[in-house]
Parts: C-alpha cells; structure tokens; sequence
C-alpha cells in the first residue's frame, strides 16, 4: 500500500540491524527504538502517540519475553506489530445494524476527503453483503454534489433520494429527514446520508452536521477523513468528535503516496475504530478495516487473508475445475486465458493484490512500473480475434495478425508477442498439469528434473558437430564420417572431452561413468 510505503521501509531497515544477533542489549534496543520513532514521525503520526508507543516497545523489548526468545529479532517485530494493532483499534468493529431497519449511516468530514464516492464504494459493499441500500443526498452546498451522488449511485446500482437539486439551494436536514422516510416506505434497509463538508472546521459546519444527527437519529455516524491529511488528522478528528460526535472512522486515499500518520493517528487520539478503508478509485476499492491485517502490511509482513477473501468473492470455483481439466487436457485457448484474465480484473487492483504478499518491499519498483493498463491491451487484442482463431490460435498467419492489430488499434509485434507468451504460457502449464517441471525461459533443464510425462529417457543422436570454430567443426565431422570418434568435443567444462547429450543419461563410450583420464584430470583441476 503505497501510503505506508516510506514508513515500511524505515521499520524494516531499522530491524534488519538486529537479525542475527543472538542477545540484545539495552543499547540494541534503545537504537532499534530511536529509529521507530524517526520512522513514525517521519510519517506525520501525532507526537503524543508516537511516545506512547516507543515506550511501550522498549518496555516490553527491554523485557523476558525478549531476553528468553529464541530469536530476539523476530520478537521485537513481534512486539512492534502487537503495538501497531493496539494503535491501529485492536479488534475489528463492524457495523451495527438496527433491529427495526432502516439502519442509518451518516456520513460527516471535510470537503475533498471523497464523502460522496464513499458513500458509493459503501452502498456498494452494503449490496455484495446482501443488504438493500438507498443514499440520501444531503450535501446541498458544494457544486453538482447532488448530480455527483446520482451518478455514483446509478454505477452502484442503488437508488438515490435526491429532492432539492442543491447548489446552495434547499434544507439538508429536511432532506435527511424525507429520506429515511421514503426508504422505510419503500422497504430499503439501509440508509446512507451524505452530508455537506467544507474546506475547514468551521461553526456552520457542525451545526448543520449536529442538526441532521438529530433529525434522523442514526445508528452508525462514520467520520471520513483523508489518509494524507498528515498532522491535521488529529486536530480535524477532535473538532468532529466535539462537534458532533461520530461512532468510526473511515480512512479514503490510502493508495496515495502521502506518509499516512493519520491512519495511526487518529483510532488511538479519538478512541473510535477505524471501520473501512477506500484504497483506489473505483466503486469497488473498498474493503472493511481490520487492525491486524493492516499492522501486517505495515510490516511488510503481507496481508494474504484479505487477499484469499478478494479471490473467493471473485473467482468461480467451477469455473476454476474446468480450466484445470482443459489444462490437463491440452485444450486450453485463447478464450480461457481472457476469462482467467478478465476475473483477476474483478478483483481490483493488480498493484493492491500484489502489495499484500509477503515481502512486497522488494518489489517496491516493479510495482510502481507495473502498467496495469497492459491488460486492457491484452483484453483487446484477443477480443479482436474470431472465435475460431481464439480457439486455434496457430490460424494466425500474418494476414490474420494483420487484421487483429488493426482492430485492437495495437501493432503486429505486440500481436505476435502475446500469441508468443500464451504459446510459452500453455506449454509450462500442460507440463505442470502433467505432473512434471516446467524449464524456464533464459534458465536451462533443472539438474535431476527429468522429463514431463514420465518414462524412458531417450538418448539423443548427434548428427554433427555444433562446434562454433570452423576448423574444428570440419574436422569433427571427417571424423564421424568416417566412422570414428572425434578425439576432444567442445562444450566440456574442465576440458576433460565429450559430454553426454542433455537428458540423454548415457555416459561417455557407452560406460556407466567418467574415464580413468578424466577422473585423473579433475582430480588435478580441483589441487588433490
């Protein structure tokens, strides 16, 4: 998650100066700790919680539970993710629905913290949990934030309650008012008001914001705030919880490259869960908050659970046995491959997912090179085939490839790339499926691999010399001609003659091992 990204990288340097070291000293800890704290303060988090939990990082590293461990280093990671939950709201709180719906949402920050697109990605999830929810547009203030609500509701599918046209015009809490109105006659079971914001804490802005909480009495008041809002959180977080008061909180931009101390700032200062966490653009980079998983990103620890819970939700498990059938049966397409593709799309983010493995630091770079637009592309180039031509793809010939080019608005070289991975792609899977080890690309046979399928190997014959120096490679070749063996064969790695053909599994001179000359050669080779 590239919000954490600075502060991910100062913690794990910061414990790579302990690996290895079977005790740890007071000075070991006190500097692993100096470098925590920079690290957190470096990412905006409010000074009064970065005290609170260096201390009780040294406390506990300082102590048995440390100084007895097997591996003291991995301990202290240990104590500063157990921190970094504590911080973060310890446990996961979900929403608390009424026992008479409709169940109210109300939705309180600042203006640009993305209140309205929230409430969006909300309803949303609220439809995927089974839920029937309706949005309220209540922001009357902020140009076309009405228009903005109707449109992110129409791509969520939800109905929106939208009276006034706003732009200044029209009473929010009236507004709020008639809208859980209407979704109890209409039998929705969730409402989701969305409220004005402004630029600033400011006195309108709780009253109005106090007053609508009056009016409709909800169940949950989720206070949105921008992840990269830095040192402000805190300030901002308070006024709110004076104001008006909220029951969570949920953290928007978390895909940005700010430092993001407000997500470690503000569940510890305000003592309210974070509930949800926006973490992109679209309607469905959106996911419930949990403390643990998020301590674990931090750490650069991986967060694989929600990653298993995106696939399942995304993925088909029948779908995903006929592929495996097809695999083992050689009769995976082009079709299958843009199905396979076009599911890992489903689940958002390719950037995100691959974010949450474990040790994603390292590949911090390719991250960030990482076009996910390249499937986009991909998707165009296979859907400009035919069918036939999906399924057969050696149909391609060059008038072929022209024609899907142009249709993709690609070239003929990026069409003759793909056909060239998936061709690559199909035989690594088939020899997988088969139960044997794929050879890589650019890697060679794997030592004591063997061959996919199984059986005898086969000894290959040579049918010439492949040496690459002319003389040599004709004089080789007068050779077998003749009948006779060559005296000395390239491609020996000590010199010591021919060696057997690759996966051939024959020795030299048809005998079960080395000669007597070359043992004698390599024993020189190696000072015995």
């Amino acid at each position: 998650m590239a919000t954490f990204g600075n502060l991910t990288d100062r913690l794990t340097d910061a414990f790579k100066k302990l690996r290895g070291k079977g005790k740890l000293t007071p000075a070991d800890v006190d500097g692993t700790v100096r470098e925590i704290r920079r690290a957190l303060l470096e990412a905006d988090v409010a000074l009064d919680v970065v005290k609170d939990f260096t201390a009780r990082v040294r406390e506990r590293a300082l102590g048995d539970e440390v100084s007895k461990a097997l591996n003291p280093a991995q301990q202290v990671v240990q104590i500063v993710n157990d921190e970094l939950v504590s911080i973060l709201g310890g446990q996961q709180r979900r929403l608390e629905f009424a026992k008479n719906p409709p169940t109210v949402i109300m939705l309180a920050g600042l203006q640009g913290a993305g209140k309205t697109t929230l409430a969006g990605k909300l309803a949303k999830w609220l439809v995927g949990e089974g839920h029937t929810p309706m949005l309220v547009a209540a922001d009357l203030q902020r140009p076309n934030a009405v228009t903005q609500l109707q449109v992110v509701g129409e791509q969520a599918g939800v109905p929106v309650w939208a009276p006034e046209p706003g732009n200044g015009k029209g009473n929010p809490v009236k507004v709020a008012k008639d809208g859980v109105k209407e979704a109890q006659r209409r039998q929705y079971d969730t409402v989701i008001v969305d409220t004005a914001g402004r630029l600033g804490v400011d006195s309108e802005l709780m009253k109005q914001a106090a007053d609508i909480r009056k009016a409709v009495s909800p169940d949950e008041v989720l206070f949105v705030i921008d992840a990269m809002i830095g040192q402000d959180a805190v300030s901002t977080a308070k006024a709110f919880q004076d104001g008006v008061d909220f029951t969570g909180v949920v953290l928007t931009k978390l895909d940005g490259d700010a430092r993001g101390g407000a997500a470690l700032s503000v569940a510890s200062v305000t003592g309210r869960p974070i509930m949800f966490a926006s973490t992109g653009e679209g309607l469905g980079d959106f996911e419930p908050f949990y403390p643990d998983r998020m301590a674990s990103r931090i750490l650069d620890l991986g967060d694989i659970l929600t990653l298993i819970e995106q696939a399942q939700k995304s993925f088909d498990e029948e779908e995903a046995k006929k592929v495996a059938e097809k695999l083992a049966t050689d009769t995976f397409t082009l079709e299958d491959f843009l199905a396979q593709m076009q599911q890992l799309k489903n689940m958002g983010s390719i950037k995100g997912m691959l974010g949450m493995l474990p040790g994603a630091k390292g590949m911090r770079e390719q991250l960030e090179n990482f076009d996910e637009r390249e499937i986009v592309r991909t998707e165009a180039i296979i859907q400009s085939m035919t069918p036939t031509e999906r399924r057969t793809p050696k149909l391609l010939n060059g008038s072929r490839r022209l024609r899907i080019a142009k249709g993709s608005g690609m070239t003929v070289t990026e069409v003759n790339a793909l056909v060239n991975r998936f061709e690559q792609a199909a035989k690594m899977m088939k020899t997988v499926a088969k139960g044997g080890v794929p050879q890589v690309p650019g890697m060679g046979p794997i030592p004591g691999a063997g061959f996919a399928g199984g059986g005898k190997k086969k000894q290959q014959k040579k049918k010439g010399s492949r040496s690459g120096n002319p003389a040599k490679r004709a004089a080789e070749e007068a050779a077998l001609a003749a009948g006779q063996k060559p005296s000395v064969a390239a491609g020996s790695g000590f010199g010591l003659g021919s060696a057997s053909p690759a996966g051939s599994g024959a020795a030299r001179d048809g005998k079960g091992g080395p000669s007597e000359e070359e043992l004698a050669a390599l024993s020189k080779f190696l000072g015995r």
